[in-house]
C-alpha cells in the first residue's frame, strides 16, 4: 500500500525544493522502501530539484499519439496504448522514479491528462511505497480532482499575510472538492527569524503547524549553480529545518 504525499502552495513558495528536500528524508530515513516523485506541475522543474532529467512526460506522450494516431494498434484504446507506454516517460534516479506531467500545448490537452494522470496514480499506489506529488502551483491542479486522496498534505507558504491566505484557500478548496485528506500541515518557507510575527494569523489557518523553514543562502546558491537538492549540505538551515519537520511528521509515515 502506497502511503501518498501531496505538496501545494502558490508560485513561489518554494514548494519544489521542499518537495525534493522531503524525497532526500525519504531516501535517507525509509531505507528499503520504494519512492515515486509525481511532478504535476506544467512548469515542471522537480526533476531538476532531484538532479535527474525528465525528458519525456505523460502529455509529451498524448502529443505525439494525437499527431501520429496510427500508432496505436487496432483493437486497442488509446487510454490502454498510453499506460502501457507510460514506463516510456518514468525517470531512474538513486532511490527513486519520477514521472513528470508535463506542459499542454494543445486545446483540451491538459485535462485529459489530468484525466490519465490520476488512472495512474490509482495504478502506482500500488507498486510503490511511497508517493510525492509536487502539485501546481495555487489550487488549479485540486479543482480538477486529479490527486482525490491523500495521506498527508503539505501547504507551503511565503513568510507573508498574504501568502498564508492563500494557503488556508487551498485547504479550504479540498474540503469544498470532498478530496480526502487525511492529515495537513502547514509550512512556512523563507521566514528570516522564526514566525512570531505571524503567529496569531497562522492560529487562524486551522492546520497544524509543521514547522517554518529560514531564508538560506546555500538554497539560493544551489540555484545560481543550477545544483540540485541532493547536493545540499546537511548543514545547511533549509536542510536541517526539513528534518526537522519530517521528524515531526514522522509517526504518520508509517503505514
Amino acid at each position: 500500500m502506497s502511503y501518498t504525499i501531496a505538496v501545494c502552495g502558490k508560485g513561489g513558495s518554494g514548494k519544489t525544493t521542499f518537495s525534493g528536500l522531503l524525497i532526500r528524508q525519504l531516501l535517507e530515513k525509509q531505507k528499503g522502501d520504494s519512492i515515486i516523485a509525481i511532478d504535476a506541475d506544467p512548469n515542471a522543474n522537480l526533476d531538476e530539484a532531484l538532479g535527474v532529467s525528465a525528458d519525456n512526460s505523460i502529455v509529451a506522450l498524448i502529443d505525439d499519439i494525437a499527431k501520429n494516431p496510427d500508432k496505436v494498434p487496432k483493437g486497442m484504446t488509446k487510454n490502454r496504448y498510453l499506460e502501457y507506454h507510460v514506463q516510456d516517460a518514468v525517470v531512474e534516479g538513486e532511490g527513486f522514479d519520477l514521472l513528470a506531467m508535463g506542459r499542454p500545448e494543445g486545446p483540451g490537452c491538459y485535462c485529459y491528462a489530468n484525466n490519465l494522470l490520476r488512472a495512474l496514480i490509482d495504478k502506482l499506489g500500488k507498486a510503490y511505497s511511497y508517493m510525492v506529488i509536487d502539485n501546481e502551483a495555487g489550487m488549479e491542479h485540486l479543482s480538477r480532482r486529479t490527486t482525490r486522496k491523500i495521506d498527508l498534505l503539505f501547504v507551503v507558504s511565503e513568510y507573508t499575510v498574504i501568502g498564508l491566505r492563500s494557503a488556508k484557500r487551498i485547504l479550504d478548496l479540498t474540503r469544498e472538492l470532498e478530496i480526502s485528506v487525511k492529515e495537513a500541515r502547514l509550512v512556512v518557507n523563507k521566514a528570516p527569524q522564526g514566525v512570531d510575527k505571524l503567529r496569531t494569523e497562522i492560529d487562524k489557518m486551522g492546520m497544524p503547524f509543521a514547522g517554518a523553514i529560514p531564508q538560506d543562502e546555500d538554497v539560493f546558491n544551489l540555484s545560481l549553480d543550477s545544483a540540485n537538492v541532493m547536493s545540499l549540505s546537511q548543514d545547511s538551515k533549509a536542510f536541517q529545518a526539513v528534518s526537522r519537520i519530517y521528524e515531526e511528521v514522522s509517526c504518520l509515515l508509517n503505514k
